[in-house]
C-alpha cells in the first residue's frame, strides 16, 4: 500500500510542477479561481505526501515549504509565467494543511486499529 501511496504523490508532485513550469495554455481552470486551484493543488499534495511519508511528517513539511518556495522562484524563468508571494504563502499553508490532515488520518487509523485488537 505504501508503494501505491508514493507513486500517486509522485504523480501529484510532476502535475503540479507541470501546470506551475508549463506552458500556461496547458495549465488547467477552474471556476475555484487562481488562489482556490493553487489551495486544491497543493493540499491534495499535503495530503498525499503525508500519507505515503507517515514517519517524516515535520521532515516533509519542511521540505515541502522548501521546495515550494523554489518552484516559485523558478517561475521567474519560465515563459508566461510570474512569481508572487501570495501564490508562495497559498501553496505552503495548504501543503502544511494537507499534512495535517494526513496525519489526523494516520492518528485516527491507529487509534481504530487499536481498539480492534483489544
Amino acid at each position: 500500500m505504501t508503494i501505491l501511496l508514493r507513486m500517486g504523490a509522485i504523480i501529484l508532485i510532476a502535475a503540479v510542477v507541470f501546470a506551475t513550469l508549463g506552458p500556461p495554455r496547458y495549465r488547467p481552470h477552474s471556476p475555484l479561481g487562481q488562489n482556490g486551484e493553487h489551495a486544491l493543488a497543493f493540499v491534495l499534495v499535503g495530503l498525499a505526501v503525508g500519507l505515503a511519508f507517515p514517519q517524516r511528517r515535520l521532515l516533509v513539511a519542511a521540505v515541502s515549504v522548501v521546495l515550494i518556495g523554489l518552484l516559485e522562484i523558478m517561475q521567474l524563468w519560465a515563459p508566461g509565467r510570474h512569481a508572487r508571494l501570495e501564490d508562495f504563502l497559498v501553496d505552503a499553508a495548504t501543503a502544511c494543511i494537507g499534512l495535517a490532515v494526513a496525519a489526523a488520518i494516520g492518528w485516527v487509523a491507529a487509534r481504530w486499529r487499536g481498539s480492534r485488537s483489544r
